[in-house]
């Protein structure tokens, strides 16, 4: 599919970016960009257009049961309070069997799927997918699949402080938000079921990728978990109706954007869910501007599992996530409990008006 290849492309210079030869690397991107634009300007559909809403659904009617905000936030600094869940390390040990005890009191089933994956540098590392379902009502045959990453990165490449970049930090946004709000969106959903089962991946070894500092390039070295689930589904035939991916959602200053990735597999959910965000009063926060590709465990899951599914993410200006993004400061004192609430009550008015008792 063209529109598969020009992602690839246009992701694999979005990477390079970052890196060295950067009058090279410009050249190439501006004709890539040139390319994208002339392939986008033929073949978008209105579906697809940033100021296309979803139609049908009383968003601000729909009843849903209470996110708590403080649960969320706990739940993020339980996981930073392990130390560093990097590949191999105690912290992820603990904080791997601290999540599926934490998803058993609310779920059904909880699979830890373990598996061993190769990092760039050819090390062998084990990771532990975490995978939670509550199966919803009786009669319930669909699902939906919500996910984010759990696991921290080794290298705070992008930190200040060149001596930082071989260090390991917290990872409080980038990786423990994303889980914390499922974490409370496991809990609320149990108490008023829905008319759809609800899957939870917690993907493992989502952000060891190159860092910055080594000179090689590896197109697939980020979003291991998630390739390892994608070719091997925790239930053979796995399928699900969509799927929405939660990464650094917990920032102060949240911002939101139509990711060309989730415009292309899943472009219908997005616009669901921004139109539930514009019926709460964040459109500000879920911007109706179109952005380009962002490699995430999306890509994967839409690519290699067929589960259309979109990403979540923060965007505070054109790709450069959140200003402590894989530094040492990616800590609790920058996790706001309103961003977490804000993105777990539309997340909610998503899934209740879909699935929800006021759909019968």
């Amino acid at each position: 599919m063209i529109g598969d290849e020009i992602v690839r492309l246009s992701l694999f210079f979005k990477l390079v970016m970052n890196r060295r030869y950067r009058f090279f690397k410009l050249c190439c991107y501006m004709v890539l960009m040139a390319v994208v634009l002339t392939w986008v300007g033929c073949n978008r559909s209105g579906k697809n257009n940033p100021a296309a809403k979803s139609a049908g659904i009383d968003y601000s009617a729909v009843v849903v049961p209470k996110f708590d905000a403080d649960s969320a936030y706990q739940y993020v600094a339980d996981q930073v309070a392990f130390g560093y869940r990097t590949p191999g390390s105690e912290g992820q040990r603990r904080c791997a069997d601290y999540l599926a005890g934490k998803m058993r009191q609310w779920c059904d089933t909880v699979i830890v799927q373990s598996f061993t994956t190769t990092l760039w540098d050819k090390r062998e590392v084990p990771g532990k997918n975490i995978i939670a379902s509550i199966e919803g009502r009786p009669g319930a045959t669909k699902r939906v699949l919500l996910g984010a990453h759990w696991d921290s990165r080794m290298w705070a490449d992008h930190d200040p402080d060149k001596a930082n970049h071989r260090k390991p930090f917290d990872g409080a946004n980038d990786g423990a938000s994303g889980v914390g709000v499922l974490m409370e969106l496991a809990r609320a959903i149990a108490t008023q079921p829905l008319d759809v089962a609800v899957d939870f991946i917690f993907f493992d070894v989502e952000d060891q990728g190159v860092p910055d500092w080594a000179d090689t390039y590896e197109e697939d070295s980020w979003c291991l978990g998630s390739q390892y689930w994608s070719r091997h589904p925790h239930v053979p035939y796995y399928t699900a109706v969509y799927g929405v991916l939660l990464d650094m959602v917990g920032t102060e200053r949240p911002r939101y954007t139509k990711e060309q990735i989730s415009r292309q597999y899943a472009g219908n959910i997005m616009n669901k869910m921004w139109t539930a965000a514009d019926a709460l009063g964040y459109g500000s926060i879920f911007v109706n501007s179109e952005t380009d590709p962002i490699l995430d465990d999306h890509y994967y899951v839409n690519r290699l599992a067929g589960v259309p599914m979109i990403d979540v993410v923060q965007n505070s200006n054109g790709c450069s996530f959140f200003k402590y993004w894989h530094t040492m400061n990616d800590n609790m004192d920058h996790v706001d409990r309103t961003s977490l609430k804000t993105i777990g009550e539309v997340l909610l008015k998503l899934l209740y008006g879909d699935y929800g008792e006021s759909k019968n």
